[in-house]
Protein backbone atom coordinates (compact mmCIF):
# COMPACT_ATOMS: atom_id res chain seq x y z
CA UNK A 1 0.00 0.00 0.00
CA UNK A 2 1.42 3.42 -0.92
CA UNK A 3 1.74 6.08 1.79
CA UNK A 4 -0.35 9.27 1.90
CA UNK A 5 2.00 11.95 3.18
CA UNK A 6 -0.45 14.60 2.01
CA UNK A 7 -2.78 13.76 4.93
CA UNK A 8 -0.50 15.86 7.13
CA UNK A 9 -0.65 18.81 4.71
CA UNK A 10 -4.40 19.21 4.18
CA UNK A 11 -4.85 22.46 6.15
CA UNK A 12 -2.97 25.18 8.01
CA UNK A 13 -3.78 23.74 11.42
CA UNK A 14 -2.26 20.33 10.85
CA UNK A 15 0.71 21.81 9.00
CA UNK A 16 1.39 24.05 12.00
CA UNK A 17 1.10 21.16 14.44
CA UNK A 18 3.51 18.86 12.60
CA UNK A 19 6.02 21.58 11.68
CA UNK A 20 9.50 20.42 12.73
CA UNK A 21 11.32 23.76 12.82
CA UNK A 22 10.17 27.29 13.49
CA UNK A 23 11.54 30.83 13.37
CA UNK A 24 11.00 33.57 15.91
CA UNK A 25 12.51 36.96 16.71
CA UNK A 26 14.21 35.38 19.72
CA UNK A 27 16.38 33.35 17.31
CA UNK A 28 18.07 36.47 15.93
CA UNK A 29 21.17 38.48 16.80
CA UNK A 30 21.48 41.87 15.12
CA UNK A 31 24.90 43.16 13.95
CA UNK A 32 25.43 46.82 14.83
CA UNK A 33 28.19 49.12 13.55
CA UNK A 34 29.18 51.90 15.94
CA UNK A 35 31.30 54.90 14.94
CA UNK A 36 32.96 57.88 16.55
CA UNK A 37 31.33 61.29 16.20
CA UNK A 38 27.98 62.85 17.02
CA UNK A 39 24.48 62.71 15.53
CA UNK A 40 25.44 59.99 13.05
CA UNK A 41 23.01 57.46 11.65
CA UNK A 42 24.15 56.84 8.09
CA UNK A 43 22.84 53.99 5.98
CA UNK A 44 25.56 51.60 4.82
CA UNK A 45 25.41 51.55 1.02
CA UNK A 46 26.36 47.88 0.74
CA UNK A 47 23.90 46.85 3.49
CA UNK A 48 20.65 48.78 2.88
CA UNK A 49 18.62 49.22 6.06
CA UNK A 50 21.72 48.87 8.26
CA UNK A 51 23.55 51.88 9.66
CA UNK A 52 26.71 53.39 11.05
CA UNK A 53 25.54 54.79 14.38
CA UNK A 54 27.24 57.14 16.83
CA UNK A 55 26.95 56.63 20.58
CA UNK A 56 24.50 59.50 21.06
CA UNK A 57 21.97 57.88 18.71
CA UNK A 58 22.18 54.34 20.03
CA UNK A 59 18.95 54.91 21.97
CA UNK A 60 16.99 55.04 18.68
CA UNK A 61 18.43 51.77 17.44
CA UNK A 62 18.09 50.00 20.79
CA UNK A 63 14.42 51.03 20.95
CA UNK A 64 13.84 49.54 17.49
CA UNK A 65 15.62 46.30 18.43
CA UNK A 66 13.61 45.91 21.62
CA UNK A 67 10.33 46.60 19.80
CA UNK A 68 11.25 43.86 17.31
CA UNK A 69 11.70 41.42 20.25
CA UNK A 70 15.25 40.60 19.11
CA UNK A 71 17.24 39.26 22.05
CA UNK A 72 20.85 40.01 21.14
CA UNK A 73 23.22 42.35 19.33
CA UNK A 74 26.80 41.91 18.19
CA UNK A 75 28.87 45.09 18.11
CA UNK A 76 31.47 46.08 15.53
CA UNK A 77 33.45 49.27 16.07
CA UNK A 78 34.97 51.62 13.52
CA UNK A 79 37.63 53.70 15.28
CA UNK A 80 38.77 57.24 14.51
CA UNK A 81 42.41 56.15 14.33
CA UNK A 82 44.13 52.99 13.10
CA UNK A 83 47.68 51.73 13.58
CA UNK A 84 49.72 48.56 13.07
CA UNK A 85 48.80 47.11 16.49
CA UNK A 86 45.13 48.10 16.53
CA UNK A 87 45.70 50.12 19.71
CA UNK A 88 42.18 51.55 19.91
CA UNK A 89 40.64 48.08 20.02
CA UNK A 90 41.46 47.68 23.72
CA UNK A 91 41.37 51.20 25.16
CA UNK A 92 38.90 52.02 27.92
CA UNK A 93 37.38 54.81 25.80
CA UNK A 94 37.38 52.77 22.58
CA UNK A 95 34.29 52.89 20.40
CA UNK A 96 33.02 49.40 21.31
CA UNK A 97 33.73 49.90 25.00
CA UNK A 98 31.73 53.14 24.99
CA UNK A 99 28.91 51.49 23.06
CA UNK A 100 28.71 48.59 25.50
CA UNK A 101 28.46 50.93 28.48
CA UNK A 102 25.80 53.04 26.76
CA UNK A 103 23.66 50.06 25.78
CA UNK A 104 23.90 48.57 29.27
CA UNK A 105 22.69 51.94 30.60
CA UNK A 106 19.77 51.98 28.16
CA UNK A 107 18.47 48.45 28.78
CA UNK A 108 18.97 45.19 30.60
CA UNK A 109 16.85 43.32 28.03
CA UNK A 110 19.54 42.78 25.39
CA UNK A 111 22.37 40.27 25.27
CA UNK A 112 25.43 42.38 24.40
CA UNK A 113 28.00 40.49 22.31
CA UNK A 114 31.23 42.06 21.11
CA UNK A 115 33.27 41.03 18.11
CA UNK A 116 36.88 40.52 19.22
CA UNK A 117 39.22 41.10 16.32
CA UNK A 118 41.74 43.61 15.04
CA UNK A 119 40.93 44.04 11.35
CA UNK A 120 38.76 47.15 11.87
CA UNK A 121 41.52 48.72 14.00
CA UNK A 122 44.73 47.96 12.09
CA UNK A 123 46.02 50.17 9.31
CA UNK A 124 46.86 47.05 7.28
CA UNK A 125 43.42 45.42 7.66
CA UNK A 126 44.66 42.04 8.86
CA UNK A 127 43.37 40.32 11.98
CA UNK A 128 46.50 40.42 14.11
CA UNK A 129 50.08 41.52 14.68
CA UNK A 130 52.19 41.28 11.55
CA UNK A 131 55.55 39.56 11.28
CA UNK A 132 56.73 40.78 7.90
CA UNK A 133 53.72 39.90 5.68
CA UNK A 134 52.20 37.21 7.88
CA UNK A 135 50.07 37.40 11.02
CA UNK A 136 52.03 36.29 14.09
CA UNK A 137 49.70 33.89 15.88
CA UNK A 138 51.15 33.98 19.40
CA UNK A 139 51.80 37.72 19.54
CA UNK A 140 48.23 38.26 18.36
CA UNK A 141 46.87 36.15 21.23
CA UNK A 142 48.13 38.72 23.73
CA UNK A 143 46.30 41.54 21.93
CA UNK A 144 43.12 39.49 21.65
CA UNK A 145 43.23 38.83 25.39
CA UNK A 146 43.59 42.55 26.07
CA UNK A 147 40.68 43.39 23.76
CA UNK A 148 38.38 40.73 25.22
CA UNK A 149 39.19 41.84 28.77
CA UNK A 150 38.46 45.48 27.92
CA UNK A 151 35.07 44.45 26.52
CA UNK A 152 34.26 42.44 29.63
CA UNK A 153 35.23 45.37 31.86
CA UNK A 154 32.88 47.60 29.86
CA UNK A 155 30.01 45.19 30.50
CA UNK A 156 29.84 42.78 27.56
CA UNK A 157 27.90 39.60 28.30
CA UNK A 158 29.64 37.64 25.53
CA UNK A 159 32.93 38.09 23.66
CA UNK A 160 33.22 36.65 20.16
CA UNK A 161 36.78 36.19 18.83
CA UNK A 162 36.61 36.19 15.03
CA UNK A 163 40.33 36.18 14.20
CA UNK A 164 40.86 32.41 13.70
CA UNK A 165 44.16 32.37 15.61
CA UNK A 166 45.14 29.01 17.09
CA UNK A 167 44.63 28.83 20.86
CA UNK A 168 42.61 32.03 21.19
CA UNK A 169 39.70 30.54 23.13
CA UNK A 170 41.94 29.06 25.84
CA UNK A 171 43.97 32.28 26.08
CA UNK A 172 40.89 34.51 26.38
CA UNK A 173 39.17 32.16 28.84
CA UNK A 174 42.21 32.23 31.13
CA UNK A 175 42.44 36.05 30.97
CA UNK A 176 38.75 36.49 31.71
CA UNK A 177 38.74 34.02 34.60
CA UNK A 178 41.90 35.47 36.12
CA UNK A 179 40.24 38.90 36.19
CA UNK A 180 36.95 37.80 37.73
CA UNK A 181 34.88 37.46 34.56
CA UNK A 182 34.08 33.76 34.85
CA UNK A 183 30.51 34.37 33.69
CA UNK A 184 31.36 36.26 30.51
CA UNK A 185 30.75 33.73 27.72
CA UNK A 186 32.88 33.08 24.66
CA UNK A 187 31.12 32.73 21.31
CA UNK A 188 33.86 31.43 19.05
CA UNK A 189 34.00 31.94 15.30
CA UNK A 190 35.05 28.32 15.29
CA UNK A 191 34.35 27.41 11.65
CA UNK A 192 35.10 30.63 9.79
CA UNK A 193 35.87 30.22 6.12
CA UNK A 194 37.92 32.47 3.84
CA UNK A 195 34.87 33.44 1.84
CA UNK A 196 33.96 35.79 -1.00
CA UNK A 197 30.66 36.46 0.80
CA UNK A 198 32.24 39.02 3.17
CA UNK A 199 32.60 41.89 0.68
CA UNK A 200 29.80 44.21 1.88
CA UNK A 201 30.91 43.83 5.52
CA UNK A 202 34.44 44.90 4.69
CA UNK A 203 33.06 48.10 3.19
CA UNK A 204 30.87 48.65 6.26
CA UNK A 205 33.74 48.01 8.71
CA UNK A 206 36.51 49.51 6.56
CA UNK A 207 38.48 46.31 7.09
CA UNK A 208 39.67 45.17 3.67
CA UNK A 209 43.31 43.95 3.88
CA UNK A 210 45.74 46.41 2.32
CA UNK A 211 47.70 43.49 0.87
CA UNK A 212 47.19 39.77 0.37
CA UNK A 213 44.24 37.90 1.83
CA UNK A 214 43.32 35.91 4.95
CA UNK A 215 43.87 32.38 3.68
CA UNK A 216 46.67 31.65 6.16
CA UNK A 217 44.24 31.89 9.07
CA UNK A 218 40.68 31.59 7.74
CA UNK A 219 39.63 28.19 6.45
CA UNK A 220 39.62 26.75 2.92
CA UNK A 221 36.01 26.56 1.60
CA UNK A 222 36.79 23.08 0.25
CA UNK A 223 37.26 21.54 3.71
CA UNK A 224 34.78 19.80 6.00
CA UNK A 225 36.92 17.72 8.37
CA UNK A 226 39.03 20.77 9.14
CA UNK A 227 35.94 22.60 10.39
CA UNK A 228 35.05 19.77 12.75
CA UNK A 229 38.62 19.72 14.03
CA UNK A 230 38.58 23.50 14.65
CA UNK A 231 35.26 23.25 16.52
CA UNK A 232 36.57 20.34 18.60
CA UNK A 233 39.64 22.33 19.62
CA UNK A 234 37.51 25.31 20.61
CA UNK A 235 35.21 23.09 22.66
CA UNK A 236 38.21 21.56 24.42
CA UNK A 237 39.54 25.07 25.15
CA UNK A 238 36.28 26.13 26.80
CA UNK A 239 34.14 27.83 24.15
CA UNK A 240 30.48 28.30 25.15
CA UNK A 241 28.94 28.72 21.67
CA UNK A 242 30.33 28.10 18.18
CA UNK A 243 29.74 30.09 15.00
CA UNK A 244 29.63 28.68 11.48
CA UNK A 245 30.39 31.49 9.01
CA UNK A 246 29.14 31.98 6.32
CA UNK A 247 25.80 30.23 6.76
CA UNK A 248 23.89 29.67 3.53
CA UNK A 249 26.65 27.94 1.54
CA UNK A 250 27.82 26.02 4.61
CA UNK A 251 24.62 24.38 5.85
CA UNK A 252 26.34 21.01 5.51
CA UNK A 253 29.01 22.17 7.98
CA UNK A 254 26.36 23.51 10.33
CA UNK A 255 24.53 20.19 10.31
CA UNK A 256 27.69 18.22 11.04
CA UNK A 257 28.68 20.57 13.87
CA UNK A 258 25.19 20.22 15.36
CA UNK A 259 25.38 16.41 15.05
CA UNK A 260 28.84 16.08 16.58
CA UNK A 261 28.99 18.65 19.39
CA UNK A 262 26.75 19.38 22.34
CA UNK A 263 27.17 23.17 22.35
CA UNK A 264 24.88 25.92 20.98
CA UNK A 265 25.47 26.51 17.27
CA UNK A 266 25.30 30.01 15.79
CA UNK A 267 24.74 30.62 12.08
CA UNK A 268 26.29 33.84 10.83
CA UNK A 269 24.26 34.82 7.77
CA UNK A 270 26.85 37.14 6.32
CA UNK A 271 26.74 40.41 4.43
CA UNK A 272 27.05 38.86 0.97
CA UNK A 273 24.00 36.67 1.59
CA UNK A 274 22.04 39.74 2.66
CA UNK A 275 23.24 41.92 -0.22
CA UNK A 276 22.44 39.34 -2.92
CA UNK A 277 18.84 39.04 -1.75
CA UNK A 278 18.47 42.82 -1.43
CA UNK A 279 19.82 43.34 -4.95
CA UNK A 280 17.60 40.67 -6.52
CA UNK A 281 14.59 42.02 -4.66
CA UNK A 282 15.30 45.55 -5.86
CA UNK A 283 15.27 44.24 -9.43
CA UNK A 284 11.89 42.61 -8.80
CA UNK A 285 13.23 39.11 -9.46
CA UNK A 286 12.29 37.53 -6.11
CA UNK A 287 9.87 37.90 -3.21
CA UNK A 288 12.23 39.26 -0.55
CA UNK A 289 10.12 38.35 2.47
CA UNK A 290 9.52 34.75 1.39
CA UNK A 291 13.14 34.20 0.33
CA UNK A 292 14.58 35.61 3.57
CA UNK A 293 12.32 33.61 5.86
CA UNK A 294 13.04 30.43 3.88
CA UNK A 295 16.79 31.07 4.07
CA UNK A 296 16.70 31.67 7.81
CA UNK A 297 14.51 28.61 8.38
CA UNK A 298 17.01 26.50 6.45
CA UNK A 299 19.66 27.50 8.97
CA UNK A 300 17.47 26.40 11.86
CA UNK A 301 16.75 23.14 10.03
CA UNK A 302 20.48 22.55 9.56
CA UNK A 303 20.99 22.82 13.30
CA UNK A 304 21.46 26.48 14.24
CA UNK A 305 20.20 27.50 17.67
CA UNK A 306 20.52 31.20 16.83
CA UNK A 307 21.24 33.31 13.76
CA UNK A 308 23.31 36.46 13.35
CA UNK A 309 21.58 38.28 10.51
CA UNK A 310 21.37 41.76 9.01
CA UNK A 311 17.72 40.91 8.39
CA UNK A 312 16.98 40.54 12.13
CA UNK A 313 14.69 43.56 12.40
CA UNK A 314 12.89 43.08 9.09
CA UNK A 315 12.48 39.33 9.58
CA UNK A 316 11.05 39.89 13.05
CA UNK A 317 8.40 42.23 11.62
CA UNK A 318 7.57 39.78 8.83
CA UNK A 319 7.12 36.95 11.32
CA UNK A 320 4.59 39.05 13.22
CA UNK A 321 2.61 39.47 10.00
CA UNK A 322 2.43 35.73 9.30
Amino acid sequence: MFKRGRRLRVNNEIRDLVRENTLSASDFIYPLFVVEGENIKNEISSLPGNYHVSIDRLDEVVKEILEAKVKGIILFGIPAHKDACGTEASTEDGIVQKAVRKIRELTDKLLVITDVCMCEYTDHGHCGILNDKDVDNDKTLKRLGEIALSHAKAGAHVVAPSDMMDGRVEYIREILDKNGFEYVSIMGYSAKYCSAFYGPFREAADSTPSFGDRRTYQMDPANTREALKEVQWDVEEGVDMVIVKPALSYLDIMHQVRSNFNVPVVAYSVSGEFAMVKAASKMGWIDEKKIVLEMLLSMKRAGADMIITYYALEASKWLKEN
